[in-house]
């Protein structure tokens, strides 16, 4: 019994430093999630407003995911030092649902990035013709076009069409010159194409969601796929640190391998405790 017990110490010893390890990148993630929905929400207010029909929470979405992932990662990383099987069982449980998200967020980014692109050139085509320079929508559009260096959905002569053009011209925004550009030039349609950008807003921004939207999705997919490519050991050991009491466990050991990097492969060790009489 003494010798089972010494063979099996450095086991749980490497188990819980694997867990902590991966517990740790798991509160990496959180914190990535939780500053691009910080980013989101005060840096592309903008895009946002344009590409959704109502106000959107997907920003509040990101920070509140982040949040609960950098939680629940240091308490990931407290059950495993503290080593209470009702902790690992919640934590598992957790993650699961995580791996789930990921798995659909991946698969629904893919499938739906073209109808992105269809609401997007909807909605923005909207702001350019109802366009009064001071409403939410119309300050974004005019940041996208200062930001982008662009000019209307597709090129400038979308604001021909738009209720802003009789009395007051293309907008400023899509000045390519501000000093050499002046109100009654942007009012003539023969003048104007001369001081604006050429390029279309729309072929920008969906050209930037055509190329990474699937990166994204694909990454976001393989790793949900990897988390699930696992591999069940059972071993029976005494555990005389882990938990409070010492007691002969039969444990069922998950472990979840990653590819997706090439640094060594990440184990997620989910320990369920199972007593034998």
């Amino acid at each position: 019994m003494a010798s089972r017990r010494m063979e099996t110490k450095p086991v749980i010893t490497c188990l819980k430093t694997l867990l902590v390890v991966y517990s740790f990148v798991f509160w990496i993630t959180g914190a990535i999630l939780l500053a691009v929905g910080l980013w989101g929400k005060f840096m592309l207010g903008a895009y946002i407003s344009i590409i959704a029909d109502s106000s959107t929470n997907a920003p509040y979405v990101l920070i509140g995911t982040g949040t609960c992932i950098i939680v629940f990662g240091l308490f990931g990383c407290f059950a495993t030092c503290r080593g209470s099987p009702w902790m690992l069982k919640l934590y598992a449980m957790f993650l699961s649902l995580v791996f789930l998200a990921e798995l659909v967020a991946g698969i629904s980014g893919f499938v739906f990035r073209h109808e992105i692109k269809g609401t997007f050139q909807r909605t923005f085509n909207e702001a350019v013709q109802n366009y009064n320079s001071q409403d939410e929508r119309s300050l974004a559009v005019d940041n996208v076009q200062r930001s982008l260096k662009c000019c209307g959905v597709l090129n400038y002569t979308s604001w021909f069409t738009s209720v802003w053009f009789p009395s007051n011209g293309i907008p400023a925004s899509c000045c390519a010159n501000v000093s050499d550009c002046n109100a009654t030039d942007l009012r003539n349609a023969t003048t104007a194409p001369d001081k604006v950008y050429q390029q279309g807003c729309y072929d920008l921004v969906t050209g930037f969601i055509e190329t990474n939207m699937g990166i994204i999705a694909g990454v976001t997919f393989g790793i949900a796929l990897s988390q699930e490519d696992k591999e069940e050991r059972k071993v029976h050991f005494t555990l005389e640190n882990w938990g409070r009491t010492p007691k002969r466990y039969h444990t069922r050991i998950l472990v979840f391998t990653s590819s997706f990097s090439p640094s060594p492969s990440f184990f997620l060790f989910c320990l369920f405790e199972h007593i034998i009489p």
